[in-house]
């Protein structure tokens, strides 16, 4: 109920922090690296190569499509929080709108880099829905890590949305501004370099079958 509280917060207003988290992972994420592997496999990378479409212009189109697919999921979940949820409005809405920006960014740019190893369509889905809800759950999305056994706190203490999550929570719910939380913000971009090199050496642009 609403006087429940979790880490601190509301637990509707925790929820919906997670909730933003698990879109990113399941949106930006997951569902572009998803698109690619099947786009590459079914020959439509191959097609577009061959076209003089630069390949950055590409790329940049889909991050940017990504982008706008989570920030309207973004904002939908936030109305619908306040709406059905009595969630509070974000205190901090530039920081809000900019922490946004920069998860979905890192996810997405991991999804290409990802995409680039998943071999096949037929699993795509199967394999990318293995990474990213595990790191859902364990990043704390729809409940706190205070009872998790200390390894798994470990491995949560490294992953990108454990770190979003706890930023959006700053932002959102305590009017942090974000250069208040350089530990968040550095580690959430660390993973989007991550991602960059991940997709420079792996994307592929050719299927693998065929």
């Amino acid at each position: 109920g609403g006087g429940d509280r979790i880490k601190g917060y509301r637990a509707p207003d925790y929820l919906l922090t997670g909730m933003l988290g698990y879109g990113v992972a399941a949106t930006a994420f997951s569902g572009l690296a998803i698109v690619l592997v099947i786009r590459r496999e079914t020959g439509v990378l191959k097609r577009l190569r061959a076209t003089p479409l630069p390949a950055h212009v590409y790329i940049t189109a889909v991050l940017l499509t990504s982008l706008i697919a989570f920030a309207i999921e973004a904002v939908f979940l936030i109305a619908l929080g306040m709406l059905m949820f009595d969630a509070v409005f974000p205190k901090s809405v530039a920081s809000v709108v900019v922490a946004l920006l920069l998860g979905g960014a890192t996810f997405a740019v991991l999804g290409i880099g990802v995409s680039g190893l998943v071999r096949r369509a037929e699993g795509a889905s199967a394999v990318i829905t293995a990474l990213y809800l595990p790191l859902s759950f364990i990043s704390g999305a729809f409940f706190s890590q205070q009872h998790f056994p200390i390894w798994l706190k470990k491995i949560a203490d490294v992953l990108p949305l454990t770190y979003f999550i706890d930023l959006m929570g700053a932002v959102m719910l305590r009017g942090v501004q974000l250069w208040d939380r350089p530990e968040d913000v550095a580690v959430i971009a660390a993973w989007g370099l991550v991602g960059a090199v991940l997709a420079r050496r792996f994307f592929r642009w050719v299927p693998y079958e065929g």
